[in-house]
């Protein structure tokens, strides 16, 4: 899953945003699942059955209890997700400085175009300009809570669940494409862009932390087959417009995915367990591992 992320316990503002939702989520999701849904144990002790017509009593006890197990799952799922809203909704006021309306998107937007100059590549494009951002009103729904044995290590029991996101978060640019050859800044192609998440749709998982390893971190991890669905708006040129290439848009949700792919696991470290030292040290050895075996 590319490069491994390790958190201390003073994370930058990326990793507290991603780092925040992500284990807010996954802890409730074990609250969820350990103490809310019903598990075989606990039906098998429900005592009998007493069916209310002559037809089979067992269709209509399997049918109750689906349905039983279903409602409580969506009851739990609800206020789960009121919850995560919530906690999205503290960063981004947070990105937002505390300030509302015109102001508080304005100081988002300057926030993310100084990012974005901060991370062009000088020597292909001009300055980026933000136009607008729209920082969504929804956040990361997440579902179907289930428990997944590590075959590498029986101690470790995985926890796995769905993750979907529709919002509409966008944001409007403009820079140039410069051309240096034959010489520096020989020519300039300006590109104005629009782009707003459609969907996002992952499974997450949640490796626990191993007692034998030296410094013991929590994993988080998406998958690289995930679900990405950008809109792409664009005019390329200054005098021959060309609208909406659709390799451009291919080359942006290429890159989005690239960045998602190589950024898809984070490894908290336990407070007081062990250093951020030992834990990027055994980051290290996992890695050499893998490299030797592919």
């Amino acid at each position: 899953m590319g490069n491994n992320y390790i958190f201390s316990l003073t994370p930058t503002f990326t990793q507290g945003l991603v780092l925040g939702q992500l284990s807010i989520l996954v802890l409730l999701a074990l609250v969820l699942k350990y103490l809310f849904f019903v598990s075989p144990e606990s039906e098998k002790e429900t005592g009998p059955f007493h069916p209310l017509s002559n037809s089979n009593p067992s269709w209509h006890q399997d049918a109750e209890e689906d349905d039983t197990e279903n409602a409580q799952e969506n009851e739990s799922a609800h206020w789960f997700n009121i919850l995560a809203r919530q906690v999205v909704d503290v960063y981004r006021a947070k990105l937002q400085n505390n300030l509302t309306g015109y102001e508080g998107i304005e100081v988002a937007r300057r926030t993310i175009e100084d990012h974005a100059n901060e991370m062009r590549p000088r020597g292909f494009l001009d300055h980026i300009t933000v136009h607008s951002v729209d920082l969504g009103m929804s956040a990361p729904k997440l579902s179907n809570a289930r428990v997944v044995n590590d075959n590498r290590d029986s101690s470790l029991t995985t926890i796995e669940f769905d993750m979907s996101y529709t919002d509409t978060i966008s944001v409007s640019l403009s820079t140039s494409y410069l051309f240096n050859y034959p010489m520096s800044s020989f020519a300039r192609l300006p590109v104005s862009l629009t782009i707003s998440l459609s969907l996002f749709e992952s499974k997450v998982t949640l490796v626990p932390p191993s007692p034998a390893s030296a410094a013991p971190v929590l994993t988080i991890s998406l998958p690289q087959d995930f679900t990405l669905n950008l809109k792409t708006t664009s005019l390329m040129g200054s005098r021959a417009m060309l609208r909406d290439v659709p390799k451009l848009h291919e080359l942006i949700e290429y890159q989005v995915r690239k960045v998602l792919a190589l950024r898809g696991t984070w490894k908290v470290v336990l407070p007081g367990v062990g250093s951020l030292a030992t834990a990027q040290h055994e980051v290290e050895k996992e890695q050499a591992a893998c490299n030797k075996q592919d």
